[in-house]
């Protein structure tokens, strides 16, 4: 395995030296300004973002699944990220899901040692049954977490299309993958904190994989999130504003149409633009794969979409 001394994310950067008699506000300067390198960073691996979100789109068309596993800091940014697909996207829970090395328990409490354990990350994918259609994306900051090894490996004998990001250049998750993605974002402000510039850019990257599958499955018109799932008052004027934008209608037309689509915005969005009621509203979307912008494709060459406020 890879000596930890060799790695960037590894390393003291020595204009960080004085941190300890820093000021508060010195500390933040510094923090900042090394946060700033991390979009600059994750710029230079956008290809190999674009073939990871091509593999997750493929297997997800095919009735497949995205996996996140990871330990740690990294572990918890794809458990964040898959709980929140169900209500942006309404996709079924199981559809995108995340593992954390030591189980549920590790999102609030650090069991860092179950990182080590090679063999655990099989057992957590045969507990949710993995298939040759699913896809694993492995998230270490290292490249080398043995639980993220061992889950990728498992994966890869299987037939699952697997995927890693890591935080160091020539990493060893990488050998394992389909699709490796390797996002160099240097020695921390505070040596070996990857929660910090490491944790930012996976956080970066894991948003781009799960939004942009989303957008390449039909689940936004225009920039507008309109499979979400009304679930609070928040969500519910959300789906309104949604609605009254895209159909270029008022408030009141707007909740109604909702009302009779049973909160669904995008057969809302129908029903208002083409004038028609909600059961053919829900056979043109299925005739179209749920891509409003397909069902709406002679409406909107005639009409310019709205700007809504």
């Amino acid at each position: 395995m890879q000596s930890l001394r060799h790695l960037h994310t590894e390393q003291s950067d020595p204009q960080y030296a004085n941190l300890d008699i820093s000021g508060t506000t010195d500390i933040l300067i510094m923090m900042n300004e090394a946060d700033r390198a991390v979009p600059v960073a994750v710029a230079q691996v956008l290809p190999s973002v674009a073939q990871a979100v091509e593999v997750i789109v493929r297997a997800l068309k095919q009735g497949g699944r995205l996996i996140y596993i990871g330990a740690g800091s990294s572990g918890r940014l794809g458990v964040l990220d898959a709980a929140e697909c169900p209500p942006t996207f309404s996709t079924p829970p199981e559809q995108v899901q995340g593992l954390i090395a030591g189980g549920p328990e590790s999102m609030f409490r650090a069991v860092e040692d179950a990182e080590d354990n090679f063999a655990s990350a099989q057992a957590d994918l045969q507990a949710i049954q993995l298939t040759e259609r699913d896809v694993v994306v492995g998230i270490t900051a290292s490249g080398r977490t043995p639980y993220v090894m061992g889950g990728l490996t498992y994966a890869g004998q299987l037939g699952s299309a697997t995927v890693s990001l890591s935080c160091n250049l020539n990493a060893e998750a990488s050998r394992l993958t389909d699709v490796a993605i390797e996002v160099d974002t240097g020695p921390e402000v505070l040596m070996g904190s990857t929660r910090l510039k490491a944790g930012t850019a996976e956080k970066q990257i894991v948003n781009m994989l799960s939004t942009a599958t989303m957008v390449r499955l039909g689940k936004v018109y225009h920039n507008l999130m309109v499979d979400l799932k009304v679930t609070n008052e928040k969500l519910a004027e959300r789906a309104k504003r949604m609605v009254m934008q895209a159909a270029d209608i008022d408030y009141v037309f707007a909740e109604r149409m909702l009302q009779e689509a049973d909160g669904h915005v995008k057969t809302a969005i129908v029903m208002a633009r083409k004038g028609v009621d909600k059961g053919t509203a829900g056979q043109l979307l299925a005739e179209a794969d749920g891509f409003l912008r397909s069902v709406l494709r002679e409406l909107d060459a005639l009409e310019s979409f709205p700007s809504g406020s």
